[in-house]
Protein backbone atom coordinates (compact mmCIF):
# COMPACT_ATOMS: atom_id res chain seq x y z
CA UNK A 1 0.00 0.00 0.00
CA UNK A 2 2.84 2.36 0.82
CA UNK A 3 4.35 1.74 -2.64
CA UNK A 4 1.04 2.40 -4.39
CA UNK A 5 0.51 5.57 -2.40
CA UNK A 6 3.95 6.87 -3.32
CA UNK A 7 3.41 6.03 -6.97
CA UNK A 8 0.08 7.83 -6.97
CA UNK A 9 1.70 10.85 -5.36
CA UNK A 10 4.52 10.77 -7.88
CA UNK A 11 2.05 10.61 -10.78
CA UNK A 12 0.11 13.62 -9.53
CA UNK A 13 2.99 15.72 -8.21
CA UNK A 14 5.42 15.14 -11.05
CA UNK A 15 3.24 14.39 -14.09
CA UNK A 16 0.16 16.50 -13.51
CA UNK A 17 2.03 19.49 -12.06
CA UNK A 18 4.21 19.59 -15.15
CA UNK A 19 1.11 19.36 -17.33
CA UNK A 20 -0.73 22.12 -15.47
CA UNK A 21 2.23 24.47 -15.49
CA UNK A 22 2.98 23.92 -19.16
CA UNK A 23 -0.62 24.04 -20.37
CA UNK A 24 -0.44 27.81 -20.06
CA UNK A 25 2.58 27.79 -22.36
CA UNK A 26 0.89 26.15 -25.34
CA UNK A 27 2.02 29.11 -27.44
CA UNK A 28 5.48 27.60 -27.11
CA UNK A 29 4.48 24.06 -28.05
CA UNK A 30 6.12 22.07 -30.87
CA UNK A 31 9.33 22.31 -32.90
CA UNK A 32 9.90 21.26 -36.51
CA UNK A 33 13.24 20.96 -38.33
CA UNK A 34 13.34 20.60 -42.15
CA UNK A 35 16.32 19.48 -44.25
CA UNK A 36 16.56 19.58 -48.06
CA UNK A 37 17.93 16.61 -50.02
CA UNK A 38 21.27 18.28 -50.85
CA UNK A 39 21.82 19.21 -47.21
CA UNK A 40 21.49 15.66 -45.85
CA UNK A 41 24.22 13.07 -45.61
CA UNK A 42 22.36 10.52 -47.73
CA UNK A 43 20.18 12.58 -50.09
CA UNK A 44 16.97 12.03 -48.14
CA UNK A 45 14.50 14.82 -47.36
CA UNK A 46 13.66 15.32 -43.68
CA UNK A 47 10.88 16.96 -41.74
CA UNK A 48 10.03 16.54 -38.05
CA UNK A 49 7.69 17.45 -35.21
CA UNK A 50 7.66 17.47 -31.41
CA UNK A 51 4.00 17.41 -30.31
CA UNK A 52 4.57 19.28 -27.06
CA UNK A 53 1.34 19.30 -25.12
CA UNK A 54 -1.51 17.14 -23.82
CA UNK A 55 -2.62 15.79 -27.20
CA UNK A 56 -3.62 12.15 -27.60
CA UNK A 57 -0.82 9.63 -28.01
CA UNK A 58 -2.65 6.75 -29.64
CA UNK A 59 -1.40 5.90 -33.12
CA UNK A 60 -3.05 3.97 -35.92
CA UNK A 61 -2.35 3.12 -39.55
CA UNK A 62 -5.46 3.95 -41.58
CA UNK A 63 -5.60 1.74 -44.69
CA UNK A 64 -6.15 2.88 -48.25
CA UNK A 65 -9.76 2.69 -49.39
CA UNK A 66 -12.02 2.99 -52.44
CA UNK A 67 -15.40 4.72 -52.39
CA UNK A 68 -18.49 4.84 -54.56
CA UNK A 69 -19.33 7.95 -56.53
CA UNK A 70 -21.11 10.68 -54.55
CA UNK A 71 -19.84 9.41 -51.17
CA UNK A 72 -19.17 12.13 -48.59
CA UNK A 73 -16.60 12.28 -45.79
CA UNK A 74 -17.02 13.86 -42.36
CA UNK A 75 -14.70 16.60 -41.16
CA UNK A 76 -14.20 16.48 -37.39
CA UNK A 77 -13.16 18.52 -34.40
CA UNK A 78 -11.94 16.91 -31.19
CA UNK A 79 -10.06 13.81 -32.40
CA UNK A 80 -6.81 15.19 -30.94
CA UNK A 81 -8.04 14.48 -27.41
CA UNK A 82 -9.66 11.06 -27.74
CA UNK A 83 -8.48 8.06 -25.72
CA UNK A 84 -8.33 5.24 -28.24
CA UNK A 85 -8.76 4.59 -31.94
CA UNK A 86 -12.55 4.16 -32.04
CA UNK A 87 -13.32 6.76 -29.34
CA UNK A 88 -15.81 9.41 -30.46
CA UNK A 89 -16.33 11.03 -27.05
CA UNK A 90 -16.42 14.83 -27.40
CA UNK A 91 -15.84 14.53 -31.15
CA UNK A 92 -18.06 16.77 -33.28
CA UNK A 93 -18.74 16.72 -37.00
CA UNK A 94 -17.91 20.18 -38.39
CA UNK A 95 -19.24 19.41 -41.85
CA UNK A 96 -18.90 17.18 -44.89
CA UNK A 97 -17.04 17.30 -48.19
CA UNK A 98 -17.14 15.01 -51.25
CA UNK A 99 -15.09 11.86 -50.70
CA UNK A 100 -12.30 10.92 -53.11
CA UNK A 101 -12.85 7.76 -55.13
CA UNK A 102 -9.61 6.38 -53.71
CA UNK A 103 -7.55 7.33 -50.64
CA UNK A 104 -4.00 6.52 -49.56
CA UNK A 105 -3.03 4.80 -46.31
CA UNK A 106 -1.61 7.15 -43.67
CA UNK A 107 -0.16 7.16 -40.16
CA UNK A 108 -2.83 8.67 -37.91
CA UNK A 109 -1.06 10.56 -35.15
CA UNK A 110 -2.67 13.51 -33.36
CA UNK A 111 -1.31 15.64 -36.20
CA UNK A 112 -1.36 13.07 -39.07
CA UNK A 113 2.22 12.69 -40.23
CA UNK A 114 2.92 10.44 -43.25
CA UNK A 115 1.17 8.50 -46.00
CA UNK A 116 2.09 5.45 -48.04
CA UNK A 117 3.44 7.64 -50.88
CA UNK A 118 6.22 9.23 -48.79
CA UNK A 119 4.38 12.48 -48.16
CA UNK A 120 5.33 13.68 -44.68
CA UNK A 121 4.23 16.54 -42.42
CA UNK A 122 5.45 18.25 -39.27
CA UNK A 123 3.54 20.95 -37.37
CA UNK A 124 3.95 23.88 -35.00
CA UNK A 125 1.24 26.22 -33.70
CA UNK A 126 2.10 29.85 -34.50
CA UNK A 127 -1.10 31.45 -33.13
CA UNK A 128 -0.96 34.88 -34.83
CA UNK A 129 -3.50 37.65 -34.36
CA UNK A 130 -6.42 36.41 -32.28
CA UNK A 131 -8.99 38.35 -34.26
CA UNK A 132 -8.20 36.29 -37.38
CA UNK A 133 -9.63 33.08 -35.93
CA UNK A 134 -13.13 32.18 -37.10
CA UNK A 135 -14.64 29.05 -35.45
CA UNK A 136 -17.34 28.98 -38.16
CA UNK A 137 -14.83 27.62 -40.65
CA UNK A 138 -14.92 23.88 -41.22
CA UNK A 139 -11.26 22.88 -41.02
CA UNK A 140 -8.94 22.55 -38.06
CA UNK A 141 -5.30 22.06 -39.04
CA UNK A 142 -5.19 18.35 -38.21
CA UNK A 143 -8.13 17.67 -40.53
CA UNK A 144 -6.46 19.56 -43.38
CA UNK A 145 -3.45 17.29 -42.85
CA UNK A 146 -5.61 14.17 -42.82
CA UNK A 147 -7.41 14.98 -46.06
CA UNK A 148 -4.18 15.99 -47.81
CA UNK A 149 -2.38 12.80 -46.74
CA UNK A 150 -5.30 10.68 -47.94
CA UNK A 151 -5.42 12.37 -51.35
CA UNK A 152 -1.97 13.72 -52.28
CA UNK A 153 1.45 12.37 -53.24
CA UNK A 154 3.62 15.52 -53.26
CA UNK A 155 4.12 18.56 -51.04
CA UNK A 156 3.02 20.99 -53.75
CA UNK A 157 -0.14 18.99 -54.42
CA UNK A 158 -0.93 18.96 -50.68
CA UNK A 159 -0.47 22.73 -50.39
CA UNK A 160 -2.73 23.41 -53.38
CA UNK A 161 -5.44 21.06 -52.06
CA UNK A 162 -5.39 22.58 -48.57
CA UNK A 163 -5.60 26.04 -50.11
CA UNK A 164 -8.68 25.02 -52.11
CA UNK A 165 -10.35 23.47 -49.04
CA UNK A 166 -9.66 26.60 -46.97
CA UNK A 167 -11.12 28.85 -49.65
CA UNK A 168 -14.26 26.75 -50.12
CA UNK A 169 -15.03 25.57 -46.58
CA UNK A 170 -13.14 27.92 -44.28
CA UNK A 171 -10.33 27.59 -41.75
CA UNK A 172 -11.33 27.52 -38.05
CA UNK A 173 -8.02 27.11 -36.22
CA UNK A 174 -5.47 29.57 -34.87
CA UNK A 175 -2.31 30.30 -36.84
CA UNK A 176 -0.49 27.10 -37.80
CA UNK A 177 2.66 26.05 -39.60
CA UNK A 178 3.02 22.76 -41.47
CA UNK A 179 6.41 21.55 -42.69
CA UNK A 180 5.45 19.46 -45.71
CA UNK A 181 7.92 17.13 -47.42
CA UNK A 182 8.14 14.53 -50.16
CA UNK A 183 11.23 12.65 -51.42
CA UNK A 184 12.23 15.63 -53.58
CA UNK A 185 11.58 18.78 -51.53
CA UNK A 186 10.26 20.31 -48.29
CA UNK A 187 7.99 23.35 -47.86
CA UNK A 188 7.24 25.70 -44.95
CA UNK A 189 3.47 26.44 -44.98
CA UNK A 190 1.69 28.97 -42.71
CA UNK A 191 -2.06 29.56 -42.48
CA UNK A 192 -4.42 31.91 -40.62
CA UNK A 193 -8.13 32.62 -40.58
CA UNK A 194 -9.58 35.58 -42.44
CA UNK A 195 -11.32 37.17 -39.47
CA UNK A 196 -14.68 36.73 -37.75
CA UNK A 197 -16.60 38.42 -40.57
CA UNK A 198 -15.54 36.04 -43.31
CA UNK A 199 -15.26 32.27 -43.55
CA UNK A 200 -12.11 31.53 -45.48
CA UNK A 201 -8.42 31.80 -44.73
CA UNK A 202 -5.09 33.19 -45.83
CA UNK A 203 -1.88 31.23 -46.33
CA UNK A 204 1.62 31.28 -47.77
CA UNK A 205 4.29 28.66 -48.41
CA UNK A 206 8.04 28.86 -49.03
CA UNK A 207 10.16 26.02 -50.37
CA UNK A 208 13.27 25.35 -48.34
CA UNK A 209 16.19 25.25 -50.84
CA UNK A 210 17.54 21.75 -51.41
CA UNK A 211 20.86 22.62 -49.75
CA UNK A 212 19.28 24.39 -46.74
CA UNK A 213 17.84 23.65 -43.31
CA UNK A 214 14.73 25.38 -41.95
CA UNK A 215 13.09 25.56 -38.52
CA UNK A 216 9.63 26.41 -37.22
CA UNK A 217 9.11 26.77 -33.48
CA UNK A 218 5.79 28.52 -32.78
CA UNK A 219 6.64 31.81 -34.44
CA UNK A 220 5.39 32.97 -37.89
CA UNK A 221 8.53 32.93 -40.03
CA UNK A 222 7.55 33.73 -43.62
CA UNK A 223 8.72 37.19 -44.68
CA UNK A 224 8.60 38.62 -48.20
CA UNK A 225 6.74 36.77 -50.95
CA UNK A 226 7.99 36.75 -54.54
CA UNK A 227 4.97 35.10 -56.12
CA UNK A 228 6.53 35.42 -59.58
CA UNK A 229 9.02 32.79 -58.43
CA UNK A 230 6.59 29.87 -58.58
CA UNK A 231 9.33 27.35 -57.86
CA UNK A 232 9.93 28.86 -54.42
CA UNK A 233 6.72 30.59 -53.31
CA UNK A 234 3.00 29.86 -53.13
CA UNK A 235 0.18 31.83 -51.47
CA UNK A 236 -3.57 32.29 -51.35
CA UNK A 237 -4.89 34.72 -53.95
CA UNK A 238 -6.12 37.02 -51.15
CA UNK A 239 -2.80 37.19 -49.29
CA UNK A 240 -2.26 40.94 -49.85
CA UNK A 241 -5.91 42.03 -50.02
CA UNK A 242 -6.81 40.66 -46.57
CA UNK A 243 -3.81 42.36 -44.94
CA UNK A 244 -4.90 45.69 -46.45
CA UNK A 245 -8.59 45.24 -45.64
CA UNK A 246 -7.90 44.45 -42.00
CA UNK A 247 -5.39 47.25 -41.61
CA UNK A 248 -2.33 45.05 -41.09
CA UNK A 249 -0.44 46.45 -44.08
CA UNK A 250 -0.63 49.89 -45.68
CA UNK A 251 0.39 48.69 -49.13
CA UNK A 252 3.41 50.99 -49.11
CA UNK A 253 6.00 49.45 -46.83
CA UNK A 254 7.55 46.11 -47.89
CA UNK A 255 5.09 43.29 -47.22
CA UNK A 256 6.13 40.76 -44.56
CA UNK A 257 3.72 37.84 -44.14
CA UNK A 258 4.76 37.18 -40.53
CA UNK A 259 4.35 40.82 -39.53
CA UNK A 260 0.98 41.25 -41.22
CA UNK A 261 -0.70 38.10 -39.92
CA UNK A 262 1.39 37.09 -36.94
CA UNK A 263 1.59 40.45 -35.19
CA UNK A 264 3.58 40.51 -31.97
CA UNK A 265 4.78 37.17 -30.66
CA UNK A 266 3.80 35.53 -27.34
CA UNK A 267 6.47 37.66 -25.60
CA UNK A 268 4.89 40.86 -26.91
CA UNK A 269 7.70 41.53 -29.41
CA UNK A 270 7.78 42.19 -33.14
CA UNK A 271 10.10 39.28 -33.79
CA UNK A 272 10.03 36.44 -36.33
CA UNK A 273 11.93 33.79 -34.37
CA UNK A 274 12.34 32.27 -30.92
CA UNK A 275 15.28 30.89 -28.94
CA UNK A 276 14.84 27.51 -30.60
CA UNK A 277 15.11 28.75 -34.19
CA UNK A 278 18.13 30.84 -33.26
CA UNK A 279 19.85 27.96 -31.46
CA UNK A 280 19.26 25.36 -34.19
CA UNK A 281 20.23 27.58 -37.12
CA UNK A 282 23.30 28.86 -35.27
CA UNK A 283 24.31 25.30 -34.40
CA UNK A 284 24.15 24.19 -38.03
CA UNK A 285 25.64 27.37 -39.55
CA UNK A 286 27.76 28.94 -36.77
CA UNK A 287 29.84 31.11 -39.10
CA UNK A 288 26.73 33.19 -39.91
CA UNK A 289 26.71 34.42 -36.29
CA UNK A 290 23.00 35.05 -36.42
CA UNK A 291 22.00 37.96 -34.20
CA UNK A 292 19.47 37.15 -31.49
CA UNK A 293 18.61 40.86 -31.21
CA UNK A 294 17.55 41.05 -34.88
CA UNK A 295 13.89 41.39 -35.86
CA UNK A 296 14.01 38.31 -38.08
CA UNK A 297 16.36 35.53 -39.17
CA UNK A 298 16.58 33.83 -42.56
CA UNK A 299 13.80 31.28 -42.91
CA UNK A 300 16.51 28.75 -43.77
CA UNK A 301 20.33 28.50 -43.84
CA UNK A 302 22.90 26.37 -45.61
CA UNK A 303 24.44 24.06 -42.98
CA UNK A 304 28.23 23.99 -42.80
CA UNK A 305 28.29 20.21 -42.99
CA UNK A 306 25.75 17.64 -44.19
CA UNK A 307 22.98 16.87 -41.71
CA UNK A 308 22.06 13.27 -40.87
CA UNK A 309 18.77 11.98 -39.58
CA UNK A 310 20.50 11.29 -36.25
CA UNK A 311 21.66 14.93 -36.15
CA UNK A 312 18.01 15.98 -36.27
CA UNK A 313 17.19 13.50 -33.49
CA UNK A 314 20.00 14.99 -31.39
CA UNK A 315 18.75 18.55 -31.96
CA UNK A 316 15.28 17.53 -30.81
CA UNK A 317 16.87 16.21 -27.58
CA UNK A 318 18.50 19.57 -26.86
CA UNK A 319 18.35 21.23 -23.45
CA UNK A 320 21.19 23.68 -24.24
CA UNK A 321 23.53 21.84 -21.87
CA UNK A 322 26.95 23.47 -21.73
CA UNK A 323 25.69 26.84 -22.97
CA UNK A 324 24.61 30.00 -21.19
CA UNK A 325 21.00 28.87 -21.65
CA UNK A 326 21.57 25.71 -19.57
CA UNK A 327 19.44 25.88 -16.38
CA UNK A 328 21.75 23.38 -14.66
CA UNK A 329 24.97 25.30 -15.30
CA UNK A 330 25.35 26.30 -11.62
CA UNK A 331 24.22 22.94 -10.29
CA UNK A 332 27.28 20.73 -10.82
CA UNK A 333 28.84 18.36 -8.29
CA UNK A 334 31.91 16.10 -8.22
CA UNK A 335 31.17 12.38 -7.91
CA UNK A 336 33.32 9.28 -7.77
CA UNK A 337 32.43 6.43 -10.12
CA UNK A 338 32.02 3.20 -8.14
CA UNK A 339 33.43 1.00 -10.91
CA UNK A 340 36.37 3.01 -12.25
CA UNK A 341 37.16 5.04 -9.15
CA UNK A 342 37.45 8.19 -11.32
CA UNK A 343 35.96 11.50 -10.23
CA UNK A 344 33.69 13.30 -12.65
CA UNK A 345 31.67 16.51 -12.62
CA UNK A 346 27.97 15.94 -13.26
CA UNK A 347 24.66 17.70 -12.82
CA UNK A 348 23.61 17.49 -9.19
CA UNK A 349 21.55 14.31 -8.72
CA UNK A 350 18.70 16.52 -7.51
CA UNK A 351 18.70 18.66 -10.67
CA UNK A 352 17.58 18.08 -14.27
CA UNK A 353 17.15 20.22 -17.41
CA UNK A 354 13.35 20.12 -17.10
CA UNK A 355 12.98 21.65 -13.64
CA UNK A 356 10.22 24.13 -12.87
CA UNK A 357 11.35 27.69 -12.06
CA UNK A 358 10.60 27.21 -8.36
CA UNK A 359 12.83 24.10 -8.26
CA UNK A 360 15.71 26.00 -9.88
CA UNK A 361 15.36 28.84 -7.40
CA UNK A 362 15.26 26.43 -4.47
CA UNK A 363 18.40 24.58 -5.57
CA UNK A 364 20.26 27.83 -6.26
CA UNK A 365 19.06 29.45 -3.06
CA UNK A 366 18.29 32.69 -4.86
CA UNK A 367 15.44 35.20 -4.75
CA UNK A 368 12.33 35.10 -6.83
CA UNK A 369 12.74 36.55 -10.31
CA UNK A 370 16.53 36.12 -10.45
CA UNK A 371 16.43 33.09 -12.78
CA UNK A 372 15.74 33.50 -16.48
CA UNK A 373 14.52 30.17 -17.83
CA UNK A 374 14.15 29.67 -21.58
CA UNK A 375 12.14 26.99 -23.31
CA UNK A 376 14.16 23.85 -24.10
CA UNK A 377 13.72 22.04 -27.40
CA UNK A 378 13.10 18.78 -25.54
CA UNK A 379 10.34 19.16 -22.96
CA UNK A 380 8.68 16.67 -20.56
CA UNK A 381 5.15 17.62 -21.65
CA UNK A 382 5.78 16.23 -25.14
CA UNK A 383 3.12 13.72 -26.22
CA UNK A 384 5.15 12.24 -29.07
CA UNK A 385 7.68 13.33 -31.69
CA UNK A 386 8.59 12.36 -35.24
CA UNK A 387 11.64 12.58 -37.46
CA UNK A 388 10.42 11.76 -40.97
CA UNK A 389 12.99 10.55 -43.51
CA UNK A 390 11.94 10.36 -47.18
CA UNK A 391 14.13 8.60 -49.77
CA UNK A 392 13.45 8.80 -53.51
CA UNK A 393 15.70 5.91 -54.55
CA UNK A 394 13.73 3.26 -52.64
CA UNK A 395 10.20 1.87 -53.03
CA UNK A 396 7.72 3.99 -51.08
CA UNK A 397 6.86 1.23 -48.62
CA UNK A 398 10.41 1.13 -47.26
CA UNK A 399 11.74 4.50 -48.45
CA UNK A 400 9.68 6.59 -46.04
CA UNK A 401 10.45 6.16 -42.34
CA UNK A 402 8.93 7.89 -39.33
CA UNK A 403 11.42 7.69 -36.47
CA UNK A 404 8.76 7.81 -33.77
CA UNK A 405 9.13 8.58 -30.06
CA UNK A 406 6.65 8.93 -27.19
CA UNK A 407 7.02 11.29 -24.21
CA UNK A 408 10.06 13.53 -23.66
CA UNK A 409 12.29 13.32 -26.79
CA UNK A 410 15.28 14.05 -24.57
CA UNK A 411 14.71 10.75 -22.75
CA UNK A 412 12.82 8.34 -25.02
CA UNK A 413 13.96 5.96 -27.78
CA UNK A 414 12.89 6.22 -31.42
CA UNK A 415 11.34 3.34 -33.33
CA UNK A 416 11.25 3.07 -37.16
CA UNK A 417 7.77 3.09 -38.70
CA UNK A 418 7.92 2.48 -42.46
CA UNK A 419 5.41 3.69 -45.05
CA UNK A 420 4.52 0.05 -45.67
CA UNK A 421 3.62 -0.76 -42.05
CA UNK A 422 -0.05 -1.78 -41.84
CA UNK A 423 -0.69 -2.02 -38.09
CA UNK A 424 0.63 -1.26 -34.59
CA UNK A 425 0.70 -3.20 -31.30
CA UNK A 426 -2.50 -2.80 -29.25
CA UNK A 427 -0.87 -0.59 -26.61
CA UNK A 428 0.07 1.93 -29.33
CA UNK A 429 -3.65 2.40 -30.05
CA UNK A 430 -4.47 3.69 -26.55
CA UNK A 431 -3.77 7.22 -25.30
CA UNK A 432 -2.02 7.60 -21.94
CA UNK A 433 -1.77 11.39 -21.95
CA UNK A 434 -5.05 12.20 -20.22
CA UNK A 435 -4.77 9.69 -17.40
CA UNK A 436 -2.49 6.88 -16.27
CA UNK A 437 -3.08 3.61 -18.13
CA UNK A 438 -0.82 0.57 -17.91
CA UNK A 439 -2.20 -0.64 -21.24
CA UNK A 440 -1.00 2.54 -23.01
CA UNK A 441 2.51 2.47 -24.48
CA UNK A 442 3.19 6.04 -23.33
CA UNK A 443 3.40 5.08 -19.66
CA UNK A 444 5.97 2.37 -20.30
CA UNK A 445 8.32 5.17 -21.36
CA UNK A 446 7.04 7.88 -19.02
CA UNK A 447 7.62 5.92 -15.78
CA UNK A 448 11.33 5.55 -16.44
CA UNK A 449 11.61 9.10 -17.78
CA UNK A 450 10.00 10.71 -14.74
CA UNK A 451 12.03 8.61 -12.30
CA UNK A 452 15.25 9.38 -14.18
CA UNK A 453 14.54 13.12 -13.97
CA UNK A 454 14.37 12.90 -10.17
CA UNK A 455 18.06 11.88 -10.05
CA UNK A 456 19.13 12.90 -13.54
CA UNK A 457 22.78 13.45 -12.68
CA UNK A 458 22.96 9.80 -11.59
CA UNK A 459 20.46 8.01 -13.82
CA UNK A 460 21.12 9.75 -17.14
CA UNK A 461 24.13 7.56 -17.90
CA UNK A 462 22.00 4.42 -18.25
CA UNK A 463 19.18 6.16 -20.08
CA UNK A 464 21.42 7.89 -22.61
CA UNK A 465 23.25 4.61 -23.23
CA UNK A 466 19.93 2.94 -24.05
CA UNK A 467 18.82 5.81 -26.29
CA UNK A 468 22.08 5.41 -28.23
CA UNK A 469 21.61 1.64 -28.39
CA UNK A 470 18.24 1.86 -30.16
CA UNK A 471 19.30 4.78 -32.35
CA UNK A 472 22.36 2.84 -33.54
CA UNK A 473 20.34 -0.36 -33.88
CA UNK A 474 17.83 1.39 -36.13
CA UNK A 475 20.51 2.92 -38.36
CA UNK A 476 22.60 -0.26 -38.48
CA UNK A 477 19.68 -2.51 -39.41
CA UNK A 478 18.11 -0.13 -41.94
CA UNK A 479 19.98 -1.48 -45.01
CA UNK A 480 19.10 -5.03 -43.97
CA UNK A 481 15.39 -4.20 -43.63
CA UNK A 482 15.38 -2.49 -47.02
CA UNK A 483 16.99 -5.52 -48.65
CA UNK A 484 14.71 -8.01 -46.88
CA UNK A 485 11.63 -6.08 -47.95
CA UNK A 486 12.66 -6.18 -51.59
CA UNK A 487 13.56 -9.88 -51.46
CA UNK A 488 10.22 -10.79 -49.88
CA UNK A 489 8.40 -8.51 -52.33
CA UNK A 490 9.96 -10.34 -55.26
CA UNK A 491 9.46 -13.83 -53.85
CA UNK A 492 6.11 -13.57 -52.03
CA UNK A 493 4.43 -10.32 -53.05
CA UNK A 494 3.41 -7.00 -51.56
CA UNK A 495 1.25 -8.32 -48.71
CA UNK A 496 4.03 -10.51 -47.32
CA UNK A 497 6.62 -7.73 -47.69
CA UNK A 498 4.43 -5.27 -45.79
CA UNK A 499 3.77 -7.91 -43.12
CA UNK A 500 7.54 -8.17 -42.64
CA UNK A 501 7.84 -4.40 -42.11
CA UNK A 502 4.90 -4.43 -39.70
CA UNK A 503 6.42 -7.25 -37.63
CA UNK A 504 9.83 -5.59 -37.62
CA UNK A 505 8.40 -2.34 -36.25
CA UNK A 506 6.34 -4.24 -33.65
CA UNK A 507 9.44 -6.14 -32.49
CA UNK A 508 11.41 -2.89 -32.26
CA UNK A 509 8.64 -1.28 -30.20
CA UNK A 510 8.52 -4.29 -27.90
CA UNK A 511 12.26 -4.17 -27.29
CA UNK A 512 12.18 -0.47 -26.34
CA UNK A 513 9.23 -0.96 -23.98
CA UNK A 514 10.97 -3.88 -22.26
CA UNK A 515 14.16 -1.86 -21.81
CA UNK A 516 12.32 1.20 -20.44
CA UNK A 517 10.30 -1.00 -18.03
CA UNK A 518 13.55 -2.50 -16.79
CA UNK A 519 15.05 0.95 -16.28
CA UNK A 520 11.99 2.12 -14.34
CA UNK A 521 12.35 -0.86 -11.97
CA UNK A 522 16.08 -0.20 -11.63
CA UNK A 523 15.60 3.52 -10.91
CA UNK A 524 12.87 2.79 -8.38
CA UNK A 525 15.14 0.41 -6.46
CA UNK A 526 18.24 2.61 -6.67
CA UNK A 527 16.35 5.67 -5.50
CA UNK A 528 15.73 3.88 -2.16
CA UNK A 529 12.40 5.68 -2.01
CA UNK A 530 14.34 8.87 -1.41
CA UNK A 531 12.01 11.32 -3.16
Amino acid sequence: MKLLTLLAFWGIAIGQTAFAQNYAKDAESCTSIMVGKKATTDGSVITSHTCDSWYRTWVDMVPAASYDKDTVMNIYDGRMHTEFVADRTNVTVKGQIPQARRTYAFMDTSYPCMNEKQLGMGETTITGRRELKNPQGMFMIEELERVALQRCTTAREAIRLMGELIKQYGYADSGECLTIADPQEVWHFEVFGEGKDKIGGVWAAVRIPDDHVGVSANIPRIGTLDLKDTDRYMASENVFEVAKRLGYWDGKEPFKFWKAYGGKNYSGQWKAFSVREHFILNTLAPSLKLDYEAEELPISVKPEKPVSVTDVMALLRQTYEGTELDVTKNLKVAVKDRESGKTDTIISPKANPWMRPDEIKMLNGIKDGAVKQVRNIAVPQCAYSTVIQLRSWLPDAVGGVVWFSMDNPGQSPRVPVFCGVTDFPAMYKICGNHRHRDDAALWHYRRANKLAALKWGTFRKTMEKNIRHFEEKGQRELPFVEAQYQEILKAEGEEAARAYLTDYTADFIGATILRWDEMADQYWIESRFGF
